[in-house]
């Protein structure tokens, strides 16, 4: 008699912790489309909903130097995966290990020219500015929302578990 309820106990801890995990992972990505809708808003500088390729520029320059700590115009993975930590919290460290993110030296990968692994402020220019027209799909000058995220999605996709 005991093993069934014990059995119960158990399928009924499993289906908690299955719970658990799921939110937890849901989340993590409600986080991260909160800090897109953030950094949107941020480069949208007018505020009329839509990022130009000068705001973006702007944009993509604030974000190089934030995630520069040591000011030498090089970003590194470290310094990358720091920034990204101090804007997600510590489950942007999670996330990478996870692997529901691309790590911080794969980032760097899609835009350094010269592969030397760190990323310097004229290959991140130059990366922001042929990202801007790869997410630009209706050619209009601008980026909306949806825009941004998919772009974002495509370009930088997440990892599979």
């Amino acid at each position: 008699m005991r093993q069934p309820r014990f059995r119960e106990l158990a399928a009924g801890l499993a289906a908690l912790f299955a719970t658990i995990v799921a939110r937890q992972v849901v989340a993590h990505e409600g986080m991260h489309e909160g800090m897109e809708d953030h950094q949107f808003q941020m480069m949208d500088a007018n505020g009329d909903g839509k990022v130009t390729a000068d705001e973006h520029a702007a944009g993509a320059k604030k974000m190089f130097e934030m995630m520069d700590a040591d000011r030498n115009a090089k970003v590194t993975a470290a310094e990358m995966t720091a920034a990204h930590q101090r804007m997600m919290g510590k489950d942007a460290a999670k996330g990478v290990a996870d692997k529901h993110e691309m790590a911080a030296a794969e980032k760097i990968k899609v835009v350094d020219t010269n592969g030397d692994g760190v990323l310097t402020a004229e290959e991140h220019a130059a990366g922001a500015k042929k990202m801007f027209a790869m997410m630009d799909t209706d050619h209009d000058g601008s980026l909306t929302k949806s825009e941004l995220r998919a772009g974002h999605a495509k370009l930088m996709p997440k990892k599979e578990k």
